[in-house]
């Protein structure tokens, strides 16, 4: 089944139609998810021997860019998911079987969310403020706060990690521990604090581990502190970073059709004419218009590239925070040009080009952020600092 038979122009005309009540009530976008798992959505990625749709991961990518050009945050709130069945797709086809069981749950219908954000930890996958307590039987428990867990209210498997509390010193070669914990566990709870400027249907709470206990046939990876060169690191950053960078680009590719709309529609006053007729406005437009399709040819290059399994080497990380960065600050200018030239009306809460404004300033606070870019991009060029 292709992305345009999954995600048909009827279906995505229904999810804009309740992405501005979403954002206005402050709530998750229940029946948009309903309806992308009924369509088969949420198994897209899961190769089709395991009862998937068999799609590759461009073309995955380009689905939630277009995804998002018509609901960014129900495309980021599907992200997350997606993020993790991209990460068992690479992880198993590397031989890691312990990661099948995402593909199956996955296919099966159970909805992944991401526990790996932290408040403070700018380490991100290096390191863990979670504690991890290894039991006789092999199961984990995790007590710590995971913050901007996308998909609070719905997801039934959380992929966290933490680091052993049992750890003393270099003989405790991987105290990073990941699994998957499932909803009816006990030992943790959600804390209801997402009432934030934009992505508000993704209702990225954050969740309170107190002794949550993760089976042993559900650790999947121990880990060493400190940047290491492990297939589940390129994994997650690799798949983070892509599908990151395509609901930003689909975000940016609905402000720039929206500001053509909208100078086509306004005449001027003291020549009688469409905006559109403008040159300075045709040249800002034209200007967003050309940041946009630079970052498409940058998008499909890097998934083609993840895909194929490309040897860039070391030149791997900076590529994937390149892309993601770009992504971020492209949707920000095209939304400050379409804002500029669509007039004063657009400014109000209810117009659907402000709602993607503020959308789009969530990726100000989204892994890789641009401090952490700027030291993977300069330690690349120019050596680490000692």
């Amino acid at each position: 089944m292709s992305a345009h038979q999954v995600l048909t122009p009827e279906l995505l005309e229904r999810i804009r139609g309740r992405a501005a009540d979403y954002d206005a009530r402050n709530e998750f976008c229940y029946e948009d998810l309903d309806e992308l798992q009924a369509a088969g959505y949420l198994r897209a990625l899961v190769p089709a021997e395991y009862g998937g749709l068999g799609w590759n991961f461009p073309t995955l990518v380009q689905a939630q860019r277009l995804l998002a050009a018509y609901a960014p945050a129900t495309s980021l709130s599907v992200n997350m998911h997606h993020v993790w069945v991209a990460v068992a797709r690479q992880m198993v086809a590397g031989g890691a079987g312990e990661f099948e069981q995402v593909l199956t749950e996955a296919a099966e219908g159970h909805i992944f969310a991401f526990g790996i954000s932290e408040a403070g930890n700018d380490a991100v996958l290096f390191d863990s403020t979670t504690q991890a307590q290894t039991h006789d039987d092999g199961s984990v428990t995790f007590t710590g706060t995971k913050i901007f867990t996308t998909l609070a209210p719905v997801w039934t498997r959380l992929g966290l990690f933490g680091k052993d509390v049992a750890a003393t010193g270099a003989e405790d070669e991987k105290p990073l521990i990941f699994g998957f914990l499932e909803r009816e566990v006990a030992g943790w709870h959600t804390v209801e604090n997402w009432d934030m400027l934009g992505m508000r249907a993704t209702q990225s709470h954050a969740t309170a581990l107190e002794g949550a206990r993760v089976p042993a046939e559900r650790i999947v990876r121990r880990l060493p502190v400190g940047p290491n060169a492990d297939p589940l690191v390129f994994a997650i950053f690799s798949s983070f970073l892509t599908l990151l960078a395509a609901v930003y680009t689909g975000l940016g590719d609905r402000a720039v059709e929206l500001g053509a709309q909208h100078v086509a529609a306004r005449t001027a006053l003291s020549t009688g004419e469409s905006l559109d007729r403008d040159p300075d406005i045709r040249y800002k437009l034209a200007e967003a218009h050309l940041q946009q399709l630079a970052l498409e040819a940058q998008l499909r290059q890097i998934a083609s590239d993840v895909e194929a399994g490309a040897d860039h080497g070391t030149g791997w990380f900076p590529r994937l925070v390149a892309l993601r960065t770009s992504a971020t600050r492209t949707a920000r200018a095209v939304l400050d040009t379409a804002l500029g030239v669509s007039g004063g009306a657009q400014y109000h809460r209810t117009s659907e080009l402000s709602r993607l404004y503020r959308d789009a300033l969530a990726g100000v606070h989204h892994p890789s952020d641009d401090e952490s870019a700027h030291r993977t991009l300069a330690n690349h060029l120019l050596g680490p600092l000692n």
